[in-house]
């Protein structure tokens, strides 16, 4: 083992290697409700080829490694589950925008505040898609979990905006992944060739590590404003939501609900989200929304709620703080949730099991619900708060996730970025051929099964 840690000292120098106690127990856990499990080394490469050299090197000794970047997940998604190396990525941190083309190259470490503070400076027209998570979350890791942003209702998944990879495969070779392979350019992931990149989207750092990424930009309007719709009623939210899809006006579409504040309990509160370039534009999709919605206010099943000068800074901001505020609800600093991506026309019998299970475990609870890729699918988070230090809370709160996971695959979702019990779920009802097509790609990939081992491993 001492030559493993001498070795990894010549690769990235020795201030960037630690198998210190300190280090293990921070990189051993996340927020979340997974057991903790330390690693044997922490590792922090800046450049492509000592991700490769460190990756040969664990081939060479049968090691783990676990690439990491925030570690935001929540459901333990970079924890070592053997131990090994964990190889944070937060040194590689190089931008590189192509202003004609719309898109930015990014190394593995870059954040989201990293890449919008660079557009808004350098390229205040451009903007990328910003997820909710806190701004450290990286826009790699984010990719690979499929991550959401303030563009998901209009353009999908933030993977979907990936416009080509980068990768160190689990045996040390650079691979490239799209246009790039073949031109100097990555303004594309996939078409026309055959699209590689879904071997290392979704894996969760199972099959290579991503040391670069192409993610697409928009046009960034001059103007942003938000609309507060309110309903009680749980069954009109599908309608409601292709009303307003229907318009393809609105840029993000987020309904949620909880108990508190009391003025909001059994209230379904829509957040709608439009962008301009002047208030004549603003005002014509505002009058689109209201149009779509109108046969609800005649019937007086909902309506759009004035929203104060005081409100929409923290409405309109980005990333929006309030997951980070839910997490403290319970004074523990703990909250967790599980995530079905699903048909929004389930979104009410979502809405009635998580109440369910929150009366039945005694939880505080909150749903944020994002409509995806124009109204195709929505993702519904079962949101429960714990005391970090309450082994009580955190175990009803498990339980209650469970089982919420385990409802969610029944209605027919299915779980985004699962916990290590929840892809068991997935892979228990998943077609037998898929899940050996599965076996035999990561099989073909990392035959010496040193990628993030425990995670999409069938039994």
């Amino acid at each position: 083992m001492s030559d493993i840690y001498a070795t990894l000292q010549e690769i990235v120098g020795k201030d960037y290697v630690s198998n210190q106690a300190e280090e293990r127990y921070f990189y051993g856990r996340d927020p979340g409700l997974m057991p903790p499990h330390e690693p044997d080394y922490v590792v922090m490469p800046r450049t492509t080829e000592e991700v490769q050299e460190i990756i040969r090197l664990a081939n060479k000794e049968k090691v783990a490694v676990v690439p990491k970047g925030a570690g935001l997940s929540l459901t333990g998604l970079v924890i070592p589950q053997i131990g090994g190396i964990v190889m944070d990525m937060k040194r590689m941190e190089g931008i590189e925008v192509n202003e004609a083309g719309r898109y930015v190259i990014v190394e593995g470490g870059v954040t989201h505040a990293a890449l919008k503070s660079h557009l808004q400076k350098n390229y205040p027209h451009l903007r990328h898609s910003i997820p909710d998570s806190p701004p450290i979350a990286t826009i790699v890791a984010n990719a690979v979990i499929h991550g959401q942003g303030r563009l998901t209702q209009q353009r999908g998944f933030n993977s979907d905006m990936v416009s080509g990879l980068e990768v160190v495969l689990p045996t040390g070779e650079v691979c490239r992944i799209g246009s790039c392979a073949v031109s100097s350019y990555w303004f594309s992931k996939g078409p026309p060739m055959p699209d590689l990149s879904g071997l290392f989207l979704g894996w969760f750092g199972t099959t290579g590590v991503i040391t670069r990424l192409g993610m697409k930009l928009y046009p960034c309007k001059k103007m942003r404003d938000v609309m507060l719709y309110i309903t009680d009623r749980a069954e009109l939210i599908p309608d409601i939501i292709r009303k307003l899809s229907h318009t393809e006006m609105m840029e993000d579409i987020v309904v949620s609900c909880a108990p508190l504040p009391l003025r909001f309990k059994g209230v379904f509160n829509m957040l709608v989200y439009i962008t301009g370039d002047s208030e004549e534009e603003l005002e014509f999709k505002r009058k689109m929304a209201w149009d779509a919605l109108r046969e609800y206010f005649e019937s007086r099943d909902g309506g759009f709620m004035g929203v104060s000068p005081y409100m929409k800074p923290s409405l309109l901001a980005m990333p929006s703080k309030d997951t980070t505020r839910f997490a403290d609800v319970s004074k523990g600093g703990g909250f967790e949730y599980s995530g079905p991506i699903a048909p929004i026309e389930k979104y009410p019998q979502y809405v009635k099991k998580l109440e369910e299970l929150a009366s039945k475990y005694n939880l505080f609870y909150s749903s944020a619900a994002r409509v995806i890729d124009g109204g195709h699918s929505m993702m519904f988070s079962f949101s429960y708060t714990f005391n970090r230090a309450d082994p009580d809370t955190m175990n009803r709160a498990k339980t209650a996730l469970d089982e919420a996971a385990e409802f969610a695959l029944d209605e027919g979702g299915v779980i985004w970025k699962p916990n290590l019990n929840e892809q068991r779920m997935v892979m228990e009802r998943m077609d037998p051929n898929t899940l050996k097509l599965l076996g035999k790609i990561k099989q073909l990939l990392d035959p010496n099964g040193i990628m993030n081992p425990g995670n999409w491993e069938a039994k």
